[in-house]
């Protein structure tokens, strides 16, 4: 999000986080500073690959309270960013057909707080695409993940209806948007409603 009415009109809905993305190419920048920083929701900073003294400086200034990675960082930068006192979410891609990537996020394992499972795209961040929820059946780590990937407001039920022991939550965003990082507020309210 980016856009203080926006986030007023959101941060009164009860999400537990709102996200905040600090990569310069993304649609959904969110610039250098926000323009209003929530005090109800706990505030998730996403970055790709980012310089980690441009990420302290940034989570400082905005007061982040989570760190979210979607590049190519590796476990050590993860449990760096831990030692600095961010719980970290580290977001892999899945892709429906594919086997679920094992190997990668064992790795990342002890180094992260929570994980991120969303459709693998060529490009960094989402593609607003569902993926085979199925594939998680293989996830048997011991870190806790959010479910993400093409959500839509329609979706509540089906969301409510998948069940992995280490799911935590789900990561709302394009399906949720009139344009780049702008919220309908109407559907959220009505999906968080049926959610919970």
């Amino acid at each position: 999000m980016r856009e203080e009415a926006n986030m007023r009109e959101v941060e009164q809905l009860g999400a537990d986080w709102m996200g905040f993305i600090f990569y310069r190419k993304s649609p959904r920048y969110a610039g250098e500073a926000l323009p209003y920083i929530p005090e109800r929701v706990r505030k998730v900073g996403v970055f790709v690959n980012e310089d980690t003294g441009r990420l302290l400086a940034l989570a400082k200034k905005n007061r982040l309270a989570i760190i979210q990675l979607h590049g190519s960082e590796p476990p050590g930068d993860c449990k760096a960013l831990r030692e600095q006192g961010f719980p970290v979410i580290k977001a892999f891609g899945v892709v429906t057909g594919e086997p679920f990537p094992l190997e990668l996020t064992a790795r990342y394992e002890g180094c992260c707080d929570y994980f991120l499972f969303d459709t693998r795209t060529t490009l960094y961040g989402g593609s607003g695409k569902k993926f085979g929820w199925e594939l998680l059946a293989d996830y048997r780590g011991e870190t806790p993940f959010l479910l993400s990937g093409g959500i839509l407001p329609g979706d509540a039920e089906a969301v409510k209806a998948f069940s992995h022991p280490q799911c935590i939550g789900v990561d709302l965003n394009s399906g949720f948007e009139t344009s780049p990082a702008v919220k309908n507020v109407q559907l959220l309210r009505t999906f968080i409603k049926a959610f919970r």
